[in-house]
């Protein structure tokens, strides 16, 4: 498969520019947890960076939508490894979230397909844990279980995770021009739980 055809059934991914890497995003009106959480205050999705700014361009909402359609396509796992191939380093969802247990075991199978990838996948979808260990998780990817509420501690019922607090983040990011540079923490295993300040 040639990568026109990957994007053309895929609808592309994304290229965050603090990223080391592409990344793919969905709608985030569409997030299943997170749609809820965004009305209420105090919680990590109010005030969601996906849902205003440059994501509310017609464009950019249209090509959400292409994508978020495309999980249905039967080669959607075959294109998007093609377009990952050769990746170091990969992001899921900078933009909206899981939406099945078939999607989840999708993206099971493009990580496996792209071993000299690593990948990171933020989630707040707890439900489908349920489907999974975490030793059945691919090994080139992280997922990182994130807590809904702004200086909530992580969650223990996961070993990788992220917060969002007000206080001391460890995320380097805002001290660095918002952009990753040479810290790869969110894609490390070692590191069990990554803080984001509050922006």
């Amino acid at each position: 498969m040639l990568k026109k055809e990957a994007k053309e059934i895929t609808g592309g991914l994304s290229k965050p520019s603090k990223m080391p890497g592409p990344a793919y995003n969905l709608p985030a009106s569409r997030c299943i947890t997170g749609a809820k959480l965004a009305k209420v205050a105090g919680s990590v999705c109010a005030g969601c960076y996906a849902l205003k700014g440059r994501y509310r361009f017609g464009n950019v909402q249209a090509a959400l939508a292409r994508r978020l359609e495309s999980l249905n396509h039967p080669k959607w796992v075959d294109a998007m490894v093609v377009l990952i191939t050769g990746e170091k380093f990969f992001r899921w969802h900078d933009s909206g979230d899981i939406q099945s247990p078939e999607h989840l075991k999708a993206i099971f199978e493009v990580c496996k397909r792209t071993p000299e990838t690593t990948h990171w996948l933020p989630t707040r979808e707890r439900k489908f844990f349920n489907l999974m260990d975490p030793n059945v998780v691919p090994s080139n990817l992280i997922i990182r279980q994130s807590s809904h509420m702004i200086n909530q501690a992580p969650v223990k019922s996961w070993p990788w995770t992220s917060t969002v607090t007000t206080k001391d983040a460890s995320c380097p990011a805002p001290k660095q021009g918002n952009s990753c540079r040479d810290c790869r923490a969110c894609w490390d295993r070692n590191i069990s739980n990554v803080s984001y300040g509050k922006h």
